[in-house]
């Protein structure tokens, strides 16, 4: 309707010169009709120039004042004509907005007099406020004075108003042609396809986004931390089974059975089932020998081993769990060097906060072979975390139970401007070792890492529950940028 009232009228007139008006005279809604203008002027059908004008429009008080009068005429009103009201009876029947305004107003025109009884001075009063509302809501133009008084009792504000004038354009026809978007078999066989008119491909348009799936920022950086031990020769462990007995956790790691880790505080123990069905016994004997009363060179614990604490159930707190198997299965077998690596997770009962989750990745790397020493360690972990980037590195003594010597790992962070803590390392004991039956002269070096504290410094995330939980935006998930761990 509004697109053939527009082009006729262009048929016969040389312009259109207010939207607005052209609107008002034919019944139309304004933004129906700017929607038509603003599709004629794409296919150049008419050529539309846009208009401007600021306009007042009542707030919603003005809207209810010029339906129902100013605040001062209904107080007035609200006033016998003879004798007077009490002032509280008189608030009992305005609202209270109306009656608070209606006073001050009333008062400075000196219609009423205001005490505790309240009373008329005139007798008749005209509602100009509700007048002039009335008039700028039909559209009326106000005086510079008027419109200060509204706008003082934020009764109007201002609107800028937005039309067009509209001339005929290059492709100006009295009916629009619908341009076709496809040729079709029918328009072939017809031959009509020589008289249409097609629309214009636009190669500039984006297709729709495809949809697919998204890797997570995790699984990015975990997929080069894989590939840098794959190319330093290393061998992945399997690492499927969550759950693992005390006894691989713990026991097996020289880790006495009284360490505050092993407390229901810092550990997750099952209730079902709560124990383990199956321990190699040769092996547990010498386990609990060494943690009782020595050997290989050490005094132990000097404490009663208990086998009901090694056969309990738990959420395994490091992978090492892992890595304890693995030297078992190998020191079964001919002695051969090996180089082990897993990244999975594990888990610990700690309070959840801005770095810490209850659940979360580790990395750990190990070589095995005869005659070790701390500064093959060293050597490895300078040509590992070079492959992550870090190239200055600085080694801390530390403790661990199943390692010495035991060091924490710290690198140099060029963002931060400080020495920043990346990881743990050490030494296998020999308590540990050598109850497994590997040979005397083998050493096993060691060293983890968490998977989540890298990813963060890479992408830029300072709280772990904005990376790895159930608060994590999906959006992280599609945007995140592909991970280029480089050599320094």
């Amino acid at each position: 309707m509004a697109e053939e009232a527009i082009l006729g009228h262009l048929e016969k007139n040389e312009q259109i010169s207010d939207s607005g008006n052209f609107a008002a005279e034919r019944g139309f809604d304004h933004n129906d009709v700017v929607n038509v203008i603003k599709s004629l002027h794409g296919f150049r059908y008419i050529d539309a120039q846009a208009i401007k004008r600021e306009t007042w429009v009542l707030t919603g008080e003005g809207k209810k004042y010029a339906a129902e009068g100013s605040p001062e005429v209904q107080l007035f009103l609200a006033v016998p004509a003879e004798g007077s009201i009490s002032k509280d009876e008189l608030q009992k029947k305005l609202d209270p907005a109306v009656f608070k305004i209606g006073c001050s107003q009333a008062g400075k025109n000196k219609w009423v007099e205001m005490g505790k009884q309240v009373s008329r001075k005139v007798q008749n009063v005209e509602d100009k406020v509700k007048d002039l509302l009335l008039q700028v809501q039909n559209g009326h133009a106000l005086s510079k004075e008027e419109i200060s008084s509204l706008k003082a009792r934020k009764l109007i504000v201002p609107q800028t108003w937005k039309g067009y004038s509209v001339r005929k354009g290059p492709n100006y026809a009295p009916k629009r042609k619908k341009a076709a978007t496809d040729l079709t078999r029918e328009n072939l066989q017809k031959g009509d396809w020589k008289e249409l008119e097609f629309k214009e491909y636009n190669f500039n348009a984006k297709g729709q986004p495809a949809e697919g799936g998204h890797l997570h920022p995790l699984l990015k950086v975990r997929k080069q931390l894989k590939d840098i031990f794959l190319q330093m020769g290393f061998e992945e462990m399997p690492t499927n089974n969550f759950v693992e007995s005390s006894f691989w956790n713990f026991d097996a790691l020289f880790q006495p059975q009284q360490h505050p880790a092993r407390d229901s505080h810092d550990t997750f123990f099952l209730e079902e089932p709560s124990t383990t069905r199956e321990l190699p016994e040769d092996y547990v004997e010498r386990v609990k020998r060494v943690h009782e009363s020595g050997g290989y060179g050490s005094r132990g614990y000097g404490y009663e081993w208990k086998r009901e604490e090694a056969n309990k159930n738990l959420l395994r707190t490091h992978t090492t769990a892992v890595s304890s198997r693995m030297l078992k299965a190998l020191a079964e077998k001919p002695f051969a060097p090996k180089k082990y690596f897993s990244i999975d997770r594990v888990f610990r009962n700690e309070a959840v906060d801005r770095t810490h989750l209850a659940e979360f990745h580790q990395i750990e790397g190990l070589v095995c072979d005869r005659g070790l020493t701390l500064g093959d360690l060293i050597g490895v972990l300078h040509d590992f975390f070079s492959r992550l980037g870090m190239s200055k590195l600085r080694f801390k003594p530390a403790y661990n139970p199943y390692t010495e010597p035991s060091m924490e790992i710290f690198s140099y962070h060029e963002g931060f401007g400080k020495w920043v803590e990346v990881g743990n390392s050490g030494m296998f004991r020999p308590e540990m070792l050598l109850p497994m039956g590997l040979p005397e002269d083998v050493r096993v070096i060691a060293w983890g890492l968490s998977l989540e504290r890298p990813t963060m410094i890479l992408y830029g995330i300072d709280n772990i529950r904005d990376l790895f939980g159930h608060k994590v935006d999906l959006g992280l998930i599609k945007r995140n940028p592909i991970c280029r761990l480089g050599i320094s």
